[in-house]
């Protein structure tokens, strides 16, 4: 628990320390309007209640896809498909950014303790 904790106080010091960086806060910005559109979309096509909708959106853009929901239009399906692939990037793309600022600040922390 301690390390969950620990590992959280990293993660969320280098999302404000990100957060100075014009390249971080647009990937930022595209990833909550991809998961928008994307609850938007299972909304009111698929029918999904909001919270399911951007749960589903989130398991989608994450990989992680437990199949509890699924789409079960056809253009539904597309919709997924086209999401994946576009989100997929944009989060990896803010994932990246993160981690380049953490080991960025790590590297600088380590080198001020010498």
């Amino acid at each position: 628990m301690i390390s969950f904790l620990i590992t959280l106080k990293h993660l969320i010091s280098s999302f404000f320390h990100s957060m100075k960086d014009k390249e971080f806060q647009g990937l930022l910005v595209l990833t909550l309007t991809t998961l928008l559109s994307g609850t938007i979309f299972y909304a009111t096509v698929e029918g999904f209640r909001w919270v399911d909708a951007i749960y589903f959106s989130v398991t989608t853009l994450t990989t992680v896809g437990y199949g509890d929901l699924a789409p079960k239009t056809d253009l539904g399906k597309i919709f997924t498909i086209l999401y994946l692939f576009t989100g997929l990037g944009i989060i990896l793309g803010l994932i990246r950014k993160l981690t380049v600022t953490r080991t960025t600040k790590r590297g600088s922390e380590d080198r001020s303790e010498e």
